[in-house]
């Protein structure tokens, strides 16, 4: 069943109102492109929006309410909001679940070194990457330094037009024989992969004299001693703001779209639902990239507990209820996939497989060749979720990652499946995925929005 580009479809006010999504997508990506900051800018949009945190809700221990909004934040790299609808929470919740989290490069514990007058950074890289693709080209570092006494210190260099920005260095063609003849995946050695960061010595009869002048601009910008690398959390990522691409404007070039494309449209429908019978969850989470494992991960409990909070709140919590709360809930995965590519067409299924610019897609099941590690979501629910979309003139997909034997991927639904809940992998195509630039389609973005907007209300 061939589906047909969406912007035949729309009229002047629908491009309107899409131009508008993305135009405040995009400066979302330009300043969160960490998971801290996407939890903070999260957490500034919620209460301007009426949200509250749930640590003040239970000290006041007042009952809840329809229409009460509340929000939880987990060591300020995942987030859960949620909205009480009219029916009992044990009823079940109609959940959004996306992951903030974007393959990078991490700066390790003790990072700083010096060789021949050039000191770098000693980074590992996070989630799948194509290593070749992140040399030579200009890179920001974002995070926090924490000291000893509990201070938090944010950093964000490379950024600014004033600000200098750091590389990581590649050999020049006229000695690189012996590199091209490397398959790509060992072309650039992880070990490799360290960021460029000063060259001016400060006193040339010091030993390490570079990496000298580099804690000097440490202590005085940031306050920070070398052992305070031991607890800090620096990202490397690309420098630069999102862009508008093409001609025609008509998509959307920027780091970290996987899958805060799908993070930023959830959160938008949230903020925008109004009372349902159903109360509505939106679920921000860590760690995808790497398995979801860890405390702020999906496979942690931090959820489940703060839906133990909610039910208390009521004075009637029990693991009876909040297991029918979590079972009766009905989830859209919702992250990103791979969009057809007509330059690779060769690992496609043509047929089988998500196009930017024909709306929002899912997935019946994921995993890799044989569905190994997928979700796999029942008739059932598709067919509700297809009339939900019909209901609201949302223009969908249904895909899969590739061909069959080409490999294959997967969310977080198989995680939340486990509860026994309606879960579906939901999302937006994406050209370049896990490239430090990837893009969208307009379009694809407006209609994930509505998408999510939907199924909340449903």
């Amino acid at each position: 069943m061939k589906r047909e580009s969406v912007w035949g479809s729309y009229h002047a006010e629908d491009v309107d109102r899409l131009e508008k999504l993305n135009k405040r997508y995009i400066d979302f990506l330009s300043q969160c492109k960490t998971e801290r900051e996407c939890v903070t800018e999260a957490v500034s949009m919620a209460k301007q929006k009426g949200y509250r945190a749930l640590e003040d809700v239970i000290r006041e221990g007042k009952p809840l309410k329809t229409g009460d909004k509340i929000y939880g934040v987990y060591m300020n790299k995942a987030l859960a909001l949620f909205q009480i609808g009219r029916e009992p929470l044990e009823q079940g919740m109609n959940i959004l679940g996306a992951h903030i989290d974007s393959p990078r490069m991490d700066v390790k514990q003790n990072p700083l070194y010096e060789i021949e007058d050039m000191a770098y950074f000693d980074t590992h890289y996070y989630g799948g990457i194509k290593k070749y693709q992140w040399v030579t080209i200009p890179l920001a570092i974002h995070g926090v330094i924490v000291k000893k006494d509990g201070t938090t210190v944010n950093v964000n260099i490379g950024e600014k037009d004033t600000d200098p920005v750091f590389c990581v260095t590649d050999l020049l063609i006229h000695l690189a024989s012996k590199q091209m003849e490397k398959k790509a995946a060992v072309a650039i050695e992880g070990e490799k992969l360290d960021v460029l960061v000063g060259s001016i010595p400060i006193k040339e009869e010091e030993k390490d004299n570079v990496k000298m002048g580099v804690l000097k601009i440490l202590k005085d910008k940031y306050g920070m001693d070398e052992e305070d690398f031991f607890s800090a959390e620096l990202e490397v990522v690309p420098a630069g703001k999102a862009r508008e691409m093409g001609f025609d404007g008509s998509m959307v070039m920027a780091y970290g779209q996987d899958d805060r494309v799908c993070a930023y449209t959830s959160l938008e429908a949230m903020l925008d639902c109004p009372n349902t019978d159903t109360t509505s969850c939106c679920l921000l989470v860590d760690k995808e990239e790497i398995g979801s494992v860890g405390a702020t991960g999906m496979q942690s409990r931090f959820f489940e507990n703060m839906v133990a909070e909610l039910i208390n709140l009521n004075g009637n919590y029990s693991e009876l209820r909040l297991k029918r709360c979590l079972s009766n809930s009905k989830m859209l995965s919702s992250d990103v996939n791979a969009a057809f590519d007509p330059l690779y067409a060769d690992v496609f299924s043509k047929q089988s497989t998500s196009y930017i610019g024909k709306g929002v897609v899912f997935n019946k099941f994921t995993g890799a060749r044989g569905k190994s590690g997928s979700n796999d979501a029942n008739a059932e629910y598709i067919a509700k979720i297809r009339k939900i979309m019909d209901d609201n003139e949302v223009h969908f997909q249904m895909a899969e990652l590739g061909k069959v034997d080409a490999g294959g991927g997967g969310t977080i639904a198989y995680i939340m499946s486990l509860y026994g809940m309606e879960v579906i992998d939901c999302g937006v195509a994406v050209l370049n995925m896990h490239a430090p630039w990837e893009v969208t389609s307009k379009a694809d973005v407006y209609e994930a929005y509505k998408c999510y907007k939907a199924f909340l209300k449903s």
